[in-house]
This record gives structure tokens, C-alpha cells and sequence, in this order.
């Protein structure tokens, strides 16, 4: 009887101990999830289309493209990564789309490109500058930006024109 119940106890063991570390692994990296996404926040403070001074476009950054800018503040605690992964979303108002980077567009319009303004990298109190290019000029009216970034955390603006 000792033997049966020693080897059932080591049986228990070798089930259920691997069981308890991933079960705290997955906790651990829950909370680190979490913890991340607490400490991450973006706010988007501006944006603005290429428009000269009567209102009419014009490709101000001389691309041949007409361009909406939007500069995003990290207001949190931690640097943000793999900025070709956000997720921009862009258009008139109960119209919008998802735009991708120019990457994933190959060549087609719209699409966006990013770039940190004040710094090397996108460190809190950084800002990033995200163009989001168009072949044609936009038509008047209100246009509604979503930026989320690949933690879920996001933010969102009107722009009229």
C-alpha cells in the first residue's frame, strides 16, 4: 500500500505541478498585460489637411499628394513599438475606413506614413506625426480619425475641412 500510494502521489504531482506553472504564467502574463495597458496612454492633439491660405488644396510638403497630418501625444508611461502595426482609421463622418501604412498598400492611396517629431523614438511626452496621403483633394466636411495602437489602447478625432 505505501508503494501504490507513493506512486499515485507522484503521479498527482507530475499532473497537476505542471498545470500550476502554466496556469501562473498565464496570470503573471496577464498582469503584465494589464500593466502595460494601464501605463500606455495616447491622446491625439491636432491635425490639419494641406490647405493653403484661401482654403484650396495644396501639396504643401511638395509630394504631389494631398495629406492629413495628425500629431499624437504619449501621455503615458512607456515607450511604444511597432508603430507599422497601428491601426489608423480615417473619413467623413459615419464613413470612415481602416487606411493601411504605405507598406501594406503598395503603391495605392490612401495611405499613411509616421514619424516621431521630437525625439528618436516614441517615448512618453513624445509626439508622432502620422500623413495620411491622398491622390485627390478631400471634399469639404467633417472627417473623423481612430488611431489604436496594437495593445488596444486608442484615441480619436474630428477634423473639418
Amino acid at each position: 500500500l505505501i508503494a501504490i500510494s507513493t506512486i499515485l502521489v507522484l503521479m498527482l504531482f507530475n499532473i497537476a505541478y505542471p498545470a500550476m506553472i502554466r496556469g501562473g504564467d498565464a496570470i503573471a502574463s496577464m498582469a503584465d498585460n494589464a500593466s502595460d495597458r494601464m501605463r500606455t496612454h495616447i491622446d491625439i492633439v491636432h491635425m490639419s489637411a494641406e490647405l493653403d491660405e484661401t482654403g484650396w488644396w495644396h501639396a504643401t510638403n511638395g509630394n504631389g499628394r494631398f495629406d492629413v497630418f495628425s500629431w499624437i501625444k504619449n501621455t503615458g508611461e512607456v515607450r511604444l513599438i511597432a508603430l507599422d502595426r497601428i491601426d489608423v482609421f480615417f473619413g467623413p463622418e459615419g464613413a470612415f475606413t481602416r487606411i493601411p501604412n504605405q507598406a501594406e498598400a503598395n503603391g495605392s492611396y490612401p495611405s499613411w506614413t509616421w514619424r516621431v517629431t521630437n525625439d528618436t523614438e516614441w517615448v512618453p511626452t513624445g509626439t508622432l506625426e502620422i500623413a495620411i496621403s491622398h491622390q485627390i483633394p478631400l471634399s469639404a466636411g467633417h472627417y473623423f480619425m481612430k488611431v489604436i495602437l496594437p495593445n488596444g489602447i486608442s484615441s480619436e478625432y474630428f477634423l473639418g475641412i
